[in-house]
């Protein structure tokens, strides 16, 4: 049974108290399906043990204890649990980022609380919360429908049936939530058209939608193809270093060495060496990324989509609100042939409408009465001035002398023009009751609402595209009555409305009719006027898109206005740098063109005009056969298509939840600038993972050159287990992921983008990574050698040599911070976590030198001033010579 004490007529305390909303949560718990269970901290810590590598080296402890080396059993169960300790941070981290980023995308509802309608977390919602629900919405809950407009609902989830089912207000009694009744909507299930206020049924596992696995907040992370890359590379590295750590232990068995020495060096270099966590490292960075693009107002759903985004090549963006400001003011009317000037810019209460530079009053031209009734009845949004609201609304006054505001930007502005001429919702009460309203549909292009004359007759009121409406219409009104719509008349408007949008106006026809339903608006309509209204793109959004030409990116606007209103502003955007006419595609050429026609020309294309959202679809996959990586946005359940059909998805903030669930990104700011900033951040953390992989694999490859030669040459074993695992714990970490951090290069938008197959070790990287790895063994090994030829104890020449290894890697990390930059032109400071990082690593390898206790563990000495200094030389020998020679070769090309 429906609630008695809700009066839905009159808004008078419709749906629950915030009070009765806490008690009915307690009773009834949350709305939500189960979950999955989250990790916990002891869990994840725990995990960190898991590892083949981990394992071995505490089964090594153990075998150390049974030995009596119980020192080397202290020293390695100390590093297992340093590493773990810094491997948990980094994996919490990353996991309570996600968390939040999936409990900033899970579902919302538009719900009445204290007779305020506010959006709530869908998961707030409990039985007999009032609910309203509109096309491109997913329905949060099962709620039996109290009213509602040409309602239909996409079931499939729950019926399998493709067909979207009408809906319509429930007649009787509800004693249940089963499927297929038709005064009831479904949680899950999706308003495909109309809209509608219900009342909730039944929330969680109690709704049609507990059986089944339709939640965003429970869907799984999986690998980004990044992550399988270096898996797969990580392991064909595993086995090369395994086989050399076979040869290194069997090697160093023959010349004489201990057998538990040889083995435990050999698990030690394994451990060091092998690059098991490179996918665990690319989480991280591209956990913190998305964390970064949070705060820049860009919510990353999937974490492939941060590589994709640094390859985009082409962005398809909506013009009004992302490109522009989407603060509509009218500033044109046409009607009864005259045009008339309205002033007054924005919310701005002050203003009026003028005819010939005086102003004019509406009552006394009923065409200019005609249009502004028309613009005020068929309107959802509204306007209130201060002395209109209650003491309870003030606050949201957002300046003085200004409407408060609700609702769409373009109907806002259509009735601060009204009220400029003193016409306004409240004070058509009178005149007029509202009864019905078929919505806005981008197929249909305009919007119609019927409503009741205080003489009784049923009168149709629409707005819409200018050729959408003037086709239906066989009238227009004058000041005298209504006359034939002559082809002269006709012509006049259409000459109108180009000379409004040749001027960067979009225009918006107005129609009437005396009728009671929908098939009598098809035809005869009375034309009742033209309103021209201007959009100015964001000033931060002509700084995106010159810096996306820059970057070799494609900026395409995309919008519903006229040809010549869209070329005007992107023009003014500076998308298209002439007036001309080839750059413009409408939807109806759009349609004639077939797939073959469009490949062909549509890289000359930057504007479309008069599009569906079916039309966008088909301009991505035009742009993708052409071999671009797309990014389109969209915030209409028909956008769903082109945004999942698109590398990058893009839905807005205040967009249905249709095109959230299909996008990979959300604005919260739908500002065309945090789409280029999504992109740029996408480029510098592609670059930064490069860049910590490139210093990795290079330090591994030292440390494995460094152990094998030393072994093939006859020398003494180098570095002792326990070294090289020091050398692991204080050079692979914080480093590393502090190089995951480094701010975006200079240049990182000045390149073209990168090809989505193009391979990660391109532009040759991996030769880098060889090269300078067998550097750091070399100059390891020599400064080992020389303090053996000079006569130094063996444990001073190890210990220089440890030093000259981590310090070679501390200073190769500055290296990885640039590909195109020597160790002379790198920019140092930008990054003061890297810096930090490596004064932390540096402190260690002090500290296990010259405090007693950790020297005895390491097998380490304090070394002299001198040694020190010999062996920095070691360390620097090749970034400086490769630094001299780079500025060399670079100061040849200028010449």
């Amino acid at each position: 049974m429906l609630n008695n004490k809700y009066n839905y007529k009159d808004n008078i305390q419709i749906g629950l108290t915030t009070e009765e909303a806490k008690e009915r949560i307690s009773r009834f718990g949350e709305n939500i399906l189960s979950e999955k269970k989250k990790n916990k901290p002891l869990v994840i810590f725990l995990g960190q043990f898991k590892d083949i590598m981990t394992v071995i080296l505490l089964i090594s402890t153990v075998i150390s204890v049974f030995l009596k080396e119980y020192t080397d059993a202290v020293t390695i169960i100390i590093i297992v649990l340093i590493n773990s300790i810094l491997g948990f941070i980094q994996e919490y981290r990353a996991e309570k980022t996600l968390e939040s980023l999936k409990e900033l995308t899970s579902p919302t509802a538009k719900c009445w609380r204290d007779a305020i309608l506010r959006v709530i977390p869908a998961r707030e919602l409990v039985p007999d919360d009032v609910i309203e629900l509109e096309a491109g919405d997913k329905v949060p809950a099962d709620a039996v429908i109290l009213s509602c407009s040409s309602l239909y609902a996409d079931e499939s989830i729950l019926t399998g049936e493709s067909v979207p089912m009408e809906k319509s207000v429930c007649k009787g009694s509800i004693l249940n939530n089963d499927i297929g009744q038709s005064g009831v909507v479904y949680s899950g299930t999706i308003i495909t058209r109309g809209n509608a206020r219900a009342r909730v049924l039944a929330t969680g596992l109690k709704a049609q939608a507990g059986k089944i696995s339709s939640m965003i907040s429970e869907a799984e992370e999986s690998e980004t193809p990044l992550q399988i890359r270096l898996g797969k590379l990580g392991k064909v590295l595993a086995i090369i270093c395994l086989i050399i750590c076979v040869i290194v232990t069997l090697a160093g068995v023959l010349k004489g060495e201990e057998l538990f020495t040889m083995l435990l060096t050999g698990i030690s270099i394994a451990v060091a060496a092998i690059p098991e966590g490179l996918p665990a490292a690319v989480t991280i960075a591209l956990a913190l990324a998305v964390n970064r693009m949070m705060k820049q107002k860009a919510l990353v759903k999937r974490l492939h989509s941060v590589e994709t985004l640094g390859c985009v090549s082409v962005i398809c963006s909506d013009k009004t609100g992302t490109i522009t400001e989407n603060k509509m003011t009218v500033s044109k009317i046409y009607t009864n042939s005259n045009i008339l000037d309205i002033y007054g810019k924005g919310y701005k209460i002050k203003g009026e409408i003028q005819l010939n530079g005086r102003g004019i009053n509406p009552k006394s031209s009923p065409s200019l009465t005609g249009v502004l009734n028309c613009a005020v009845l068929c309107s959802n949004a509204e306007i209130s001035s201060e002395n209109e609201i209650s003491q309870r609304e003030r606050g949201k006054i957002s300046a003085f002398g200004e409407w408060n505001v609700s609702g769409d930007p373009t109907e806002i502005a259509l009735l601060i023009a009204a009220a400029k001429g003193n016409i306004t919702k409240e004070k058509l009460k009178n005149e007029f009751t509202r009864i019905s309203e078929i919505p806005f549909e981008s197929e249909t292009r305009m919007m119609t609402v019927f409503a009741k004359a205080k003489n009784g007759e049923t009168k149709a009121f629409i707005k819409g595209a200018t050729d959408t409406v003037l086709s239906k219409c066989s009238y227009y009104l004058t000041d005298n009555g209504k006359l034939p719509l002559t082809s002269t008349i006709r012509k006049e408007i259409m000459s109108v409305c180009d000379e409004f949008s040749d001027n960067a106006l979009r225009v918006i026809a107005f129609a009437e009719k005396i009728c009671d339903n929908e098939s009598e608006t098809e035809s005869g309509l009375i034309f009742t006027g033209l309103m021209g209204m201007s959009d100015e793109p964001r000033d931060e959004a002509k700084k995106a898109i010159k810096l996306c030409k820059k970057a070799g990116i494609k900026t395409v606007m995309i919008t519903g206005d006229h040809p010549k209103t869209a070329l005007a502003i992107a023009k003014q955007a500076g998308i298209t740098g002439f007036m001309k006419h080839s750059e413009v595609l409408t939807g109806e050429e759009l349609k004639k063109m077939s797939d073959n026609e469009l490949y062909s020309k549509i890289q000359d294309v930057s504007v479309f005009a008069r599009v569906s959202p079916a039309d966008k679809l088909k301009i991505v996959k035009a742009f993708k056969k052409r071999g671009h990586i797309v990014a389109m946005t969209g915030d209409g359940v028909n956008d769903a298509p082109a945004i999942k059909e698109a590398d990058i998805g893009i839905s807005m903030g205040d967009g249905t939840d249709t095109a959230k669930e299909a996008s990979d990104v959300i604005l919260i700011d739908n500002n065309f600038a945090v789409i280029v900033g999504a992109v740029k951040n996408g480029r510098a953390i592609y670059m930064n993972i490069r860049k910590f992989v490139r210093y990795l694999l290079s330090c591994n490859i030292g440390e494995v050159i460094t152990m094998f030669l030393g072994i093939l040459s006859g020398l003494p074993l180098v570095l002792l287990p326990t070294q090289i695992l020091l050398v692991n714990l204080v050079t692979d970490s914080l480093p590393a992921i502090a190089l995951g951090l480094e701010p975006a290069d200079d240049d990182v938008m000045t390149e073209k983008p990168r090809s989505k197959d193009e391979s990660f070790f391109s532009e040759g990287l991996m030769s880098k990574i060889f090269i300078r790895g067998i550097f750091i063994g070399l100059s390891t090994l020599s400064c080992f050698a020389f303090f053996l030829k000079s006569g130094a104890e063996i444990e001073i020449a190890r210990t220089t040599a440890l030093f000259t290894l981590v310090m070679s890697q501390l200073i190769h990390v500055f290296e990885c911070k640039s590909e195109k930059k020597n160790i002379f032109t790198i920019n140092l400071k930008n990054n003061p976590k890297l810096i930090f990082a490596v004064i932390i690593s540096a402190i260690a390898l002090f500290a296990s030198m010259y405090i007693p206790f950790l020297s005895s563990v390491f097998t380490n000495v304090p070394l002299t001033m001198r040694e020190i200094l010999i062996s920095s030389g070691f360390s620097l020998f090749v970034p400086v010579i490769s630094g001299f020679f780079s500025m060399i070769l670079s100061y040849g090309k200028k010449d």
